[in-house]
């Protein structure tokens, strides 16, 4: 199987995937919410959409063509793949596959429905890939790692992969740049970048930059229309907790019934809060996100307007380039 035929088939996937009917979708949904309570069958068929874009044809075949079509040997890839969001794995699996490689997947106990469900979709497409797909529970015998964790696992990653080739990514999170010139519709786009899989994911905002005297008020209502997602037990028992804790220790903070917004340097918050920190001017500004660069996922602003930023409600759109933590995966998989 060439390259031409793999990225064929990978174009006939996102096809597939746009055109999945609302009885497949609700069954799908329902099996990954049964493995994975995060996983709603709302958040499972927005992640789909997602994957379906990023194998729109096009953008596709213009990333592919800035990589070799071949490897000089195929080698075996051992891929650890997150679970925090429905589908987070798939660039890596596409990734390894379209470089013509073997894709030897350990996928999180939290998202084997779904990632098994989209190779077997793609091997019906393409039957030779069957020989490329490989899931098991140790990884052994890869040539090099692919793995996504924490700062914690990420040492782990480093002691058991560090004699191979290896590619690991850490914790990161996303932060929303505001100048509080923000519309009520811009500041209502925000809530997707926060709420979209519960804040679970690393392109999700846990963090809010604003100019000092910023009216809070103004964006927690144009929050609003989100207020649904305490119909969740799990993240309502989040809010809960951490509404009381914030109580209980005198910590000041905003809350509109379903979010707490508090100010802190930290960039990573719990569920259901999001953290915010002032700032004086436009260089200042600049400076704190230099500081916190190699923690952050993406920066969102309105419009995109800031330099290097993904508009509002944007941030769960990566294009197909967007690696993860900024590092090439294409271009470590072209070195074998």
């Amino acid at each position: 199987m060439n390259h031409s035929d793999r990225l064929a088939a990978f174009v006939a996937l996102g096809q597939r995937l746009q055109n999945l009917s609302e009885d497949e979708l609700a069954s799908l949904g329902a099996r990954a919410r049964n493995q994975n309570n995060w996983f709603t069958p709302t958040n499972v068929a927005y992640a789909i959409k997602g994957i379906a874009e990023l194998l729109d044809e096009e953008p596709l075949r213009q990333w592919a063509g800035r990589y070799p079509a071949e490897p000089e040997q195929p080698r075996q890839i051992g891929v650890v793949m997150a679970g925090n969001i429905p589908l987070v794995g798939f660039h890596d699996l596409l990734c390894v596959l379209l470089s013509g490689h073997i894709l030897l997947a350990k996928p999180s106990s939290d998202d084997t429905v779904l990632m098994t469900w989209i190779a077997s979709e793609l091997v019906k497409i393409e039957p030779r890939f069957e020989e490329m797909i490989r899931f098991a529970p140790r990884l052994n015998a890869a040539d090099a790692f692919i793995a996504t964790g924490s700062d914690n696992t990420g040492r782990y990653f480093e002691y058991y992969f560090g004699k191979k080739p290896n590619l690991i990514r850490r914790n990161r999170t996303s932060l929303a740049i505001l100048t509080g010139r923000e519309s009520e519709h811009d500041l209502g786009l925000l809530g997707e970048d926060i709420f979209r899989y519960y804040g679970l994911g690393c392109r999700n905002v846990s963090k809010l930059y604003v100019p000092v005297g910023f009216s809070f008020p103004t964006l927690l209502d144009a929050l609003q229309p989100w207020h649904h997602i305490l119909d969740h037990h799990k993240y309502q028992n989040n809010y809960d907790y951490n509404k009381s804790i914030l109580l209980v220790n005198g910590v000041p903070h905003y809350d509109n019934g379903f979010l707490l917004l508090t100010e802190s340097p930290q960039l990573v918050s719990p569920i259901s809060v999001v953290h915010y920190e002032g700032y004086q001017h436009e260089v200042d500004l600049v400076e704190r996100l230099t500081t916190v660069a190699a923690q952050t996922q993406c920066l969102v602003s309105a419009g995109g307007q800031y330099p290097g930023s993904f508009a509002f409600g944007r941030a769960q759109h990566p294009q197909v380039w967007d690696y993860a933590d900024g590092i090439d995966t294409m271009k470590f998989l072209a070195q074998f």
